[in-house]
């Protein structure tokens, strides 16, 4: 069969890679972006799309670059730099620590498609998904990574399984606007894993559940499955969960682990954010353990987490139903019947007390901004790549 032929067309403004590619047979045609010097019909097979697509970009995306700079993603943050994955016109790839331009729209993080230039970020594409968790100071909010498909939420059951610690990152993942998939380490170390699973399930009602072992392969052929080409995924847990060893499991790298301490708490062996482009056809980027303390919560995050509590409460006899001795409450009736554990009622009043005191933290830090006259623009999101 010939060879896909690379042909290059006129285009004025920034290049969508939703209209950069479309397909006449067995001809791809690419839209003009900075592919002026490949000569016209070039017998070239995928050129930049085809760098693009090792670095997840799906079919349907519609990501923009700017026509008079070098089309890439982000893989690393060091505070006001970034290393970028990016390809010229030829489809070389390489892959630079890159300044940030003064009149960046977006400050990069891992997983974002940019534009760079003469070792410059000079664009952020806009982002489909983010995954976040609060800044250094009260109300502000630090995106971990973006672009993201799947989050996979990363616990140990060799101990008792956190539940808490289950459904808030459960809040944290479905807020960032991603698929959660919720992925139980160590099951060798558990004698009683089918119980665990169910236990998770009730936890995230409608959530994929699978367990693994890195020490035996159990289950990681299964998540390969999921990572294949054309998804972005990220590992999201408490240190000691096994994210390292499971992505060791996964590619048979070498990053370093540590062990756990009889607490089960682990030291943060993964400091900064990568990206991993994975046998199976997907990327994964690795980011730093994540603390109770570290959650952002949104409503829709937390309505879909707690997905049966959102649905008995279209029952209730008031709109703003709190849960909490209103009158008419189905949500309450639910438990009085058995229909809804106690447990879990609780967990949603908990994790909605603190979404409410996040608002207000949010709140009182753009009123103090402005009584200082600086308005209410937040300040320069700080690195965390190097924290412990």
């Amino acid at each position: 069969m010939e060879p896909p032929r690379v042909n290059s067309m006129s285009r004025d403004s920034s290049n969508s890679l939703g209209g950069l590619t479309r397909h006449e047979g067995n001809v791809v045609l690419v839209e003009k972006d900075n592919l002026e010097s490949l000569p016209p019909n070039a017998p070239l097979s995928d050129v930049v799309v085809g760098v693009l697509r090792t670095l997840g970009l799906g079919e349907a995306s519609d990501v923009i670059f700017s026509t008079d700079s070098n089309p890439g993603r982000v893989s690393i943050v060091h505070g006001t730099t970034a290393d970028v994955i990016w390809c010229d016109e030829f489809g070389a790839e390489s892959t630079t620590t890159s300044q940030f331009a003064t009149a960046l729209n977006l400050s990069p993080v891992a997983g974002d498609w940019v534009s760079v230039r003469d070792g410059y970020v000079t664009s952020v594409s806009p982002r489909t998904t983010e995954l976040r968790r609060p800044g250094a100071t009260p109300g502000d909010v630090q995106v971990l990574a973006a672009n993201i498909d799947v989050v996979l939420v990363v616990l140990p059951i060799d101990r008792e399984l956190n539940i808490l610690m289950l459904e808030r990152l459960a809040v944290m993942a479905f807020d960032s606007g991603a698929r959660p998939v919720v992925v139980l380490t160590k099951s060798d170390g558990s004698h009683v894993v089918e119980a665990v699973v169910e236990e998770a399930s009730d936890a995230v009602p409608g959530v994929e559940v699978m367990t693994t072992s890195s020490a035996s392969g159990y289950g990681i052929e299964k998540l390969r499955a999921i990572l294949h080409q054309g998804v972005t995924a990220v590992m999201l847990g408490a240190s000691g969960a096994g994210k390292t060893s499971l992505l060791n499991a996964l590619e048979g790298s070498s990053e370093l682990t540590a062990s756990v301490s009889r607490s089960g708490e682990g030291r943060h062996v993964t400091t900064t954010r990568r990206l991993y482009r994975l046998s199976s056809g997907g990327v994964l980027l690795d980011i730093p353990g994540i603390r109770l303390l570290d959650l952002t919560i949104g409503q829709q995050g937390l309505d879909d987490a707690f997905a049966d509590i959102t649905e008995l409460a279209r029952n209730c006899k008031f709109s703003d139903c709190a849960h909490s001795g209103d009158d008419g409450c189905a949500v309450e009736a639910a438990v009085a019947s058995g229909e809804l554990s106690p447990r879990r009622l609780e967990s949603w009043r908990t994790i909605r007390d603190e979404m409410i005191q996040q608002g207000l933290s949010r709140d009182q830090e753009v009123s103090a901004r402005k009584k200082k006259g600086r308005g209410a623009k937040p300040k320069p999101v700080p690195s965390f790549d190097d924290e412990d």
